[in-house]
């Protein structure tokens, strides 16, 4: 059985991610009025159906649909949410099952059961998006169901981690009369079976969430309605909530920013909650393009680039240098780059190329996405180009796109250079190596890597202690730093600023970072 008492001794090392510090939110007494609230986010959804989303449009989704397990508040491992109970059958970690709860039924009233599960996990590797989801599930052979409340995952190999890949908002559960087998769902409805309906969508603009009272799990829904505004200019979204046009924010905020509301007096009304993330920013070099396919050109960028001064000066405080593709606070986190790097250093870059026989600068694009992240990115990739071309080693052309089209654009392999971002799928270091290994995988240029492939990650994936699996991860993050296919640049810090006379911030963000704005409602008592 997946052990329980172990994972919780794990989750020690792992709970860094979920603490909450700064400013602390107040609860209230519950009001007899009803509660309507409006939250901003930079973070649009690229697609309203999970079976084609592997990046930020979980925010919504994990609002209005369920998993079978998820993460209640305080809690750092999957807990039964659809799901009445769920546990490994075996001592291999190759057979889970979960029995439902009794009488669940989505939104629109259809029925879920064990057979809607076993079509929504089915439909996401039948449709097999490109940088979707179906990445998240390459240990399951299938799904079988027993009656209407019991379902089986049978692993094709060991992966302790499968109660995680569960528990994100890609495995959302669909009706099956409303969600295509072999296509993602046109349109912009949903049907779900979450703490909340979408009573309408206006792409890039907002989502309109009305309380589901159909709903039965685990989240306590503190208010009755969310409108969750789009922005794609975080200024734009902050005038938002200094003008009291919207009460919260949780994703885009830039540094200058987070300061400027941490400053704020206490009449202005507003306050911030900072959480410890690991959400990280990091390079990727595609091997289609000559240059970037170099180890040499890659190396060397790795030596000039200056986290500290990119940090500095972009993020002022509210970002710390990562140098490794696994973040601080979480289990098997190390300093590979700074180990064998050191300082930022031009001469011991121009001796890499040299070596390589590379006199003369090397030119290179870099993408990056101008409306995900928020207004920093830009100023970010800015003093990536500014350092390296200081250097005198490289000369550096920075594009951009909005997300859509900066996704199709990786996806398709056009861009030499981008910059990506990730927020965990879950708590666990697996989750910052594998999605992106394998000839498909998060970032949509095909990485060969048998060793962490075939022997790394199998072997970690058999133990439920996931403390015990360092070993492994400090080797494949050392693979990392050989191939220099991927350059993490910088840990972020969370942070949700809302008005005064908001609560729930400090419980609103799970161990995924994602914003489970049930949490957050208007104080009612002071």
């Amino acid at each position: 059985m997946f052990n329980r008492t172990r994972c919780l001794q794990s989750a020690a090392a792992l709970a860094s991610i979920s603490l909450l510090s700064g400013c602390g939110l107040f609860s209230s007494d519950e009001s007899d009025t009803e509660q309507k609230l409006a939250v901003g986010t930079t973070s649009t959804p690229s697609t309203l159906d999970p079976a084609g989303a592997w990046d930020g449009s979980w925010e919504l989704y994990r609002n209005i649909f369920q998993t079978l397990v998820s993460y209640p508040t305080g809690s750092t491992i999957p807990e039964p949410d659809a799901a009445e109970k769920c546990a490994f059958e075996d001592s291999s970690n190759q057979v889970y099952t979960c029995t439902l709860r009794e009488g669940l039924v989505f939104s629109d009233g259809a029925k879920l059961d064990a057979a809607a599960v076993k079509y929504s996990i089915d439909r996401i590797i039948k449709i097999d998006v490109d940088g979707g989801p179906s990445g998240l599930l390459t240990s399951l052979d299938k799904v079988e169901t027993d009656g209407d409340r019991t379902v089986t995952f049978r692993l094709n190999k060991p992966d302790a981690t499968f109660p995680f890949v569960l528990a994100t908002p890609a495995m959302s559960l669909v009706n099956p009369a409303d969600y295509p087998k072999d296509e993602l769902r046109k349109g912009d409805e949903i049907t779900g079976s979450g703490p909340y309906t979408l009573e309408s969508y206006k792409p890039d603009n907002e989502a309109e969430l009305v309380k589901n009272p159909k709903y039965d799990g685990f989240a306590d829904v503190k208010n009755d309605a969310v409108t969750i505004r789009y922005f794609q200019d975080s200024n734009v979204m902050v005038a938002a909530l200094k003008s009291k046009e919207i009460d919260a924010t949780f994703r885009g905020l830039t540094a200058e920013q987070v300061i400027d509301l941490e400053g704020q007096p206490k009449e202005k009304g507003l306050q911030v909650v900072e959480a410890v993330g690991a959400e990280i920013r990091y390079l990727v070099f595609n091997p289609k393009d000559p240059a970037a396919r170099n180890p040499a050109v890659r190396r060397a960028i790795a030596q000039v680039v200056d986290r500290g001064a990119l940090v500095d000066k972009v993020y002022k405080g509210t970002a710390e240098p990562l140098y490794s593709m696994v973040p601080s606070g979480v289990a098997g986190h190390a300093t590979s780059f700074f180990d064998s790097y050191g300082e930022p250093s031009v001469p011991k870059a121009k001796a890499i190329l040299a070596e390589a026989g590379i006199t003369e600068p090397v030119p290179l694009t870099f993408w990056y996405t101008s409306d995900r992240y928020g207004s920093s990115t830009a100023k970010e990739f800015a003093e990536l180009k500014r350092q390296l071309n200081s250097s005198g080693l490289f000369k550096i052309t920075l594009k951009n796109r909005p997300w859509k089209e900066f996704k199709d654009g990786y996806l398709k392999g056009e861009y030499p250079v981008f910059g990506r971002g990730w927020a965990p799928d879950f708590p666990d270091p697996d989750n910052f190596i594998a999605p992106f290994v394998g000839k498909e995988n998060a970032v949509g240029t095909p990485y060969d890597t048998p060793e962490i492939t075939s022997s790394l990650l199998p072997q970690s994936r058999r133990e439920s202690d996931r403390i015990a699996v360092a070993k492994q991860f400090k080797r494949a993050q050392d693979i990392f730093l050989k191939d220099v296919r991927l350059l993490p640049l910088w840990q972020g810090k969370l942070y949700v600023a809302a008005s005064s006379d908001i609560a729930g911030g400090e419980r609103a963000l799970d161990p995924q970072t994602i914003m489970q704005v049930w949490q957050l409602h208007r104080k009612t008592s002071w």
